[in-house]
């Protein structure tokens, strides 16, 4: 008891005297922080950050305070949210000296997650690692995964063929099985695969920690040093079992490539090249832990729920919302079939060279990712020197640095940008001659240095998905037992975090 009564004074009072030290600090003059909600004393924001629908609440914020420029203080730690395209664009791209790093979270390395390459502070490490991401995924590289590619959505067509109503367990092993293969040659084939779980509940854990107010380590770093059975050390419990998860996690599949290799049995992959190369050339730790690394941000991204890493790669969300409207919105596919019927014919099915002839898909395809995008708030980034923008102030975070995110719902759902912002409207990215505009700018790709390397392979695959679906199958409402139709619940929660 008494334990625990001298770890709250001793909470209270660091609250203290850090709220003690802002004051006297902001008593210099300054410039103002963008508005927001009203801080309490001692713990400033706290209680105002949301624990789900982040996109709507700072989207309302932004309603609320006349801004799209919201600030919230959370234990003298500052948070930003952007909710209008110019002012991402400016910040996170022309001044992405700036605004290029992430928050160092105490807690990372508690949870195994501080070799994340989407985490990883800005500079010469995440430097390299990016390096090699751009060397394996740009646009040229990504085309050697085509035929790859072309398989898994088959496979994906059988599978929805056979089981139409398991399709979220169809598009889910589609997703995690296609990067699976494509880092390590491993082939998923069941929802049930150990690979998918151990990534699950390990991002379930960690997901619930580093949002704000997940955890005090956050916010007291000292507080790491507890030992995991103190009362109330509860994230200390849950970030070892993250690191547990994260380890197991990325000892499966590497295991399972060393023993391809030695079997004879091994696919080409990330992975396998690299071991394949050491065991006939030689390579440096340093190398191989840049390998693991990607490798392991690449998979897990591809089954997380929380999608608080390399968000890119997931589909699944994505291809979510295309079924959902194609459901609602009969006309739009009758008129993609038509397209494809025509262009294509009903003798094959369609390739990524098809695309550029396609333009009522490729509308479809950004409408899809604008009218509900899958990850719609970023991760933030951190801004590394007092800055100040529209008369504002941006400090330099203390501590922990001063975090930025972006809404992507917010800037998608723009009224001035996109009149009815909340209907599904393909046509919109035409222009008076009927020919495609050069709105093709995907929000849930990020902005600047931090923008996903992997877009390339994410875009292609989702194309090639959606296409393949509607040449294969027209969508539409399910019957009950009478015959009736059953109204499509359109309130499925929004995925989670971006890049």
């Amino acid at each position: 008891m008494a334990l625990t009564s001298s770890f709250v004074y001793f909470i209270l009072a660091a609250l203290a005297l850090r709220k003690l030290a802002d004051i006297l600090s902001s008593k210099a003059k300054r410039a103002p922080y963008p508005p927001g909600p009203k801080p309490l004393p001692l713990i400033g924001n706290a209680l105002d950050f949301p624990s789900e629908k982040f996109a709507q609440t700072y989207a309302e914020w932004g309603q609320k305070y006349n801004s799209p420029i919201v600030h919230a203080e959370s234990l003298g730690n500052h948070v930003v949210v952007l909710n209008r395209l110019e002012d991402a664009i400016e910040l996170l791209e022309q001044r992405a000296k700036l605004y290029s790093d992430r928050p160092s979270l105490p807690i990372f390395p508690l949870m195994g997650w501080d070799f994340n390459v989407a985490l990883m502070p800005y500079g010469d490490a995440w430097r390299q690692h990016r390096r090699l991401c751009q060397q394996n995924f740009n646009p040229q590289a990504v085309r050697k995964y085509e035929p790859l590619q072309t398989e898994k959505v088959q496979r994906f067509l059988r599978s929805l063929l056979d089981t139409p109503e398991e399709f979220e367990t169809h598009n889910k092993i589609f997703s995690v099985s296609l990067t699976t293969c494509m880092m390590y040659g491993y082939d998923i084939k069941s929802i049930d695969d150990r690979v998918i779980e151990v990534a699950e509940e390990g991002n379930v854990i960690g997901g619930r920690l580093v949002v704000p107010g997940g955890s005090l380590i956050n916010i007291f770093p000292v507080l790491r040093h507890i030992p995991s059975w103190f009362p109330g050390a509860s994230s200390h419990k849950a970030a070892v079992e993250c690191k547990k998860l994260t380890e197991e996690m990325m000892r499966i599949p590497t295991e399972y490539v060393k023993r391809s290799l030695a079997d004879g049995t091994a696919v080409p992959s990330l992975v396998t090249d690299f071991y394949e190369r050491k065991y006939a050339v030689g390579a440096s730790e340093e190398e191989e832990e840049l390998i693991k690394n990607v490798a392991y941000t690449v998979y897990g991204a591809a089954s997380d729920t929380y999608n608080l890493t390399y968000h890119n790669w997931q589909t699944i969300s994505a291809s979510n919302t295309f079924i959902c409207q194609m459901v609602l919105n009969p006309d739009i596919q009758r008129k993609a079939q038509a397209e494809i019927d025509r262009v294509i014919g009903n003798k094959r099915l369609p390739t990524l060279e098809d695309r550029k002839s396609l333009p009522y898909l490729e509308a479809i395809y950004r409408e899809v990712l604008r009218f509900k995008p899958p990850i719609p708030i970023s991760v933030a980034h951190a801004v590394t020197e007092d800055d100040h923008y529209k008369g504002y102030l941006i400090p330099k975070g203390t501590g922990i640095s001063v975090a930025w995110s972006y809404s992507a719902q917010a800037m998608s759902h723009d009224e001035e940008v996109y009149p009815e912002p909340f209907a599904f409207k393909p046509d919109r990215y035409f222009d008076a001659n009927g020919e495609l505009n050069n709105d093709d700018r995907i929000l849930a790709y990020g902005f600047g240095r931090r923008i996903c390397v992997g877009k390339s392979v994410a875009s292609t695959s989702l194309w090639l998905q959606m296409a393949s679906t509607l040449a294969c199958f027209t969508m539409s409402k399910a019957k009950d037992a009478d015959g009736n139709e059953i109204e499509v619940d359109t309130n499925y929660e929004e995925s989670g975090l971006l890049m």
